[in-house]
């Protein structure tokens, strides 16, 4: 299975490095990233594995958010299958 999450907020140093080891700790792989700093906000989406999700998912997702608001970012995990349903015509 996989999730969507998307990093939003200012550009500063150490924010793929910080969201990364947030993956590492609960067992989640990078499968795809894309980043870019547009003016002074740095806006990234990944594309993770979850597979192999260390604990339960909202736990995850918790987490991550909070990592996002001791770094003023806004960070969002969306599991595949909200995703899908979200985005079926």
């Amino acid at each position: 299975m996989k999730a969507v999450i998307t990093v939003v907020g200012r550009d500063s140093i150490g924010i793929i490095a910080g969201v990364s080891a947030e993956c590492a700790k609960y067992g989640v792989n990078i499968n795809e990233i894309t980043q870019s700093v547009l003016s002074d906000y740095f806006v990234m989406i990944m594309i993770v594995d979850i597979d192999g999700l260390i604990g339960d998912f909202s736990a995850f997702v918790d987490a991550m958010e909070a990592h996002g608001k001791s770094r003023r970012l806004e960070i969002h995990v969306m599991h595949e299958n909200i995703f899908d349903v979200m985005h079926e015509i």
